[in-house]
């Protein structure tokens, strides 16, 4: 006899595999990875090389960072599994903007004290174009103006141009040495009996220095510090250390030029405490000066003017004279 069949087992549904631990050591990677490029100055990891580049373009990595996460968020929406790794790059986006959104918050315009304007233009080897930069400083008239790389062969040049305006010219280097190695700046007649000096004597620039005639008590610097490039990042923090002397002494000090750095660095910070930058007191702190052929959202500002505590900037614009890798800036200070 043969025995009764038996009916079929019902099938076992299947099941996806739960996800493990490890999505959250994935996302806690990834974030600290992250945070080596948009952060190291945190950890003090800006005063080398790859980082003190990657950093100056903070700005934009966190505008890149956002456009990810919000992707993330849409896939997290799909696969709930991957919410860590969203969650944990809005951490690190968080804590970048905290630190750029400062130099965005406008200071309320001084309304007493002497007006005094600076115009700072990195000039790239004596490059820039004459013409264009004699007529900004005709429009603009400014009362001191600072030229890095500019050398005695670009002084020679400019110096007829602006006579007329009535600017006194002086470099820092004489014709023997190029445009590159030089900062020059240019003083108004409206500044009286001014000294104009060599300064001190940076690992590759010698600075500028005007005191005297209507500036009174207060010292003008014109200043370059050597770019943070692979192999030279060790000059380059000891160069914005001559900042310390300026920044935190007693005497009334405003320093414009290329500082190969900006306010996500580390050592600018430090150095400069003390002093005060133009472009963020009027809320214009990320707006690029390098390089001149990028948007201004997207390069770094590494062109500044610093003043002293009680020196306030009351305008601050960023223009555009061709034949330079940088942008001239120019701000007006009130001056107790």
């Amino acid at each position: 006899m043969t025995a009764p069949s038996q009916p079929p087992s019902p099938a076992r549904p299947l099941t996806r595999p739960r996800p493990g631990a490890g999505r959250f050591v994935f996302a806690v990677a990834l974030a600290a990875a992250t945070a080596l490029a948009i952060l190291p100055d945190l950890v003090g990891l800006d005063r080398f090389s790859p980082f003190a580049q990657l950093v100056s373009f903070r700005p934009a990595l966190l505008v890149a960072l956002a456009v990810v996460i919000v992707v993330l968020v849409l896939v997290a929406l799909q696969l709930r599994w991957t919410w860590p790794i969203p969650t944990a790059l809005l951490v690190i986006l968080g804590v970048g903007v905290a630190m750029v959104v400062p130099r965005t918050t406008a200071e309320p315009v001084p309304t007493t004290g002497t007006a005094l304007k600076v115009l700072s233009f990195n000039v790239f080897e004596g490059s820039a174009d004459l013409d264009q930069l004699t007529a900004l400083i005709a429009e603009e008239r400014p009362d001191l103006v600072a030229m890095p790389e500019a050398g005695q062969g670009f002084a020679t040049r400019l110096g007829p141009l602006i006579a007329p305006l009535g600017y006194r010219i002086q470099a820092s280097v004489g014709p023997r040495q190029g445009d590159v190695a030089g900062v020059t700046v240019a003083v108004s007649e409206r500044m009286g009996d001014v000294t104009i000096k060599r300064g001190i004597r940076g690992k590759a620039f010698t600075n500028m220095e005007v005191t005297g005639g209507a500036l009174g008590s207060l010292r003008f610097i014109g200043f370059h510090a050597v770019a943070p490039t692979p192999g030279a990042t060790r000059l380059w923090a000891e160069d914005l250390a001559h900042l310390r002397d300026w920044c935190s002494g007693n005497l009334p000090t405003i320093v414009a030029g290329d500082f190969n750095a900006t306010y996500d660095h580390s050592p600018l910070r430090e150095d400069a405490q003390g002093c005060g930058d133009a472009a963020a007191q009027r809320g214009e702190g990320l707006l690029g000066t390098w390089p001149s052929w990028a948007p201004e959202w997207v390069g770094p500002q590494i062109d500044h003017v610093l003043a002293t505590t009680g020196i306030v900037s009351e305008s601050f614009e960023v223009r555009q004279v061709d034949g330079s890798d940088h942008r001239p800036i120019v701000t007006t200070l009130r001056v107790p």
